[in-house]
């Protein structure tokens, strides 16, 4: 969702089809196959909703499915969240020292110290899973003392040395800003992927008229969730801005309700 908080803000004239499977998350402790499996289920339901173009909301299935993905729907824009983020790193990190927090699978991967030591030579990448963000920020949590004290300790090696750039590699971490800021230190700078990513995708448009031509352009929005509660519904609202009708999707019954 912060993501679409993204779109509805610099893109605000194309209708969005969003589907967030929360009843399969977290993904960053699963396998890749497993990812990978449901990162083309995702996809084919989006694209069965009538989606011209993917944009990979979820840093996990970003760095571990990303490439399967473009050779799967080979006709279709895909826009992953970790390449944008990279790139607005490396041009702002002054002592070339950059963390990355995320999930195991993220952080596990390397995608992120991979991509920027293929950009340039001399990078120092620090990465720490903070596997217990996602389920803080969806229990809404974002404010608590338990949050501030295990945000502390997961950012407390990255502080210890010296990183001035700080990518915050899962969608969940952007409503943990304020807090992981104060934790890390108003010296570190913090790069979203979500911001990233939209700025990229906005690039694209006006660089592929072809492309953003088919786009719909409407504020129908449609809002597909795996699972519905009224947690859910509240923190859609509060981070959003606007109240949504979440519709239900079922993989196993192969139908959506």
């Amino acid at each position: 969702m912060t993501v679409v908080k993204e779109v509805f803000k610099q893109l605000p004239q194309y209708q969005i089809i969003y589907f967030g499977d929360t009843a399969r998350t977290p993904y960053g402790n699963k396998s890749k196959e497993l990812i990978t499996h449901y990162a083309f289920e995702d996809t084919d339901f989006l694209l069965s909703k009538g989606a011209n173009l993917i944009i990979v909301a979820c840093n996990t299935v970003s760095a571990v499915a990303s490439d399967e993905l473009k050779s799967k729907y080979k006709n279709i824009p895909i826009f992953e969240v970790i390449t944008p983020a990279v790139n607005k790193a490396v041009k702002i990190t002054q002592n070339k020292r950059i963390g990355v927090i995320g999930t195991r699978a993220t952080v596990n991967s390397r995608i992120y110290e991979n991509k920027i030591k293929a950009l340039k030579d001399g990078f120092h990448i620090i990465g720490k899973a903070c596997p217990l963000f996602v389920p803080l920020v969806e229990e809404g949590w974002t404010d608590r003392s338990e949050t501030k004290m295990i945000a502390k300790k997961y950012l407390y090696s990255l502080k210890s040395q010296q990183i001035d750039t700080l990518i915050l590699g899962c969608t969940h971490y952007p409503l943990l800003k304020n807090l992981i800021q104060a934790k890390i230190g108003k010296k570190v700078n913090l790069v979203d992927p979500a911001e990233e990513t939209v700025l990229n995708v906005k690039k694209f448009l006006q660089e592929n008229p072809s492309v953003e031509i088919s786009l719909t352009k409407n504020k129908n929005y449609e809002f597909y969730f795996s699972d519905i509660t009224q947690n859910l519904k509240n923190i859609a609202a509060s981070w959003l801005g606007q109240t949504i009708e979440p519709k239900l999707v079922n993989f196993e019954k192969g139908l959506d309700n």
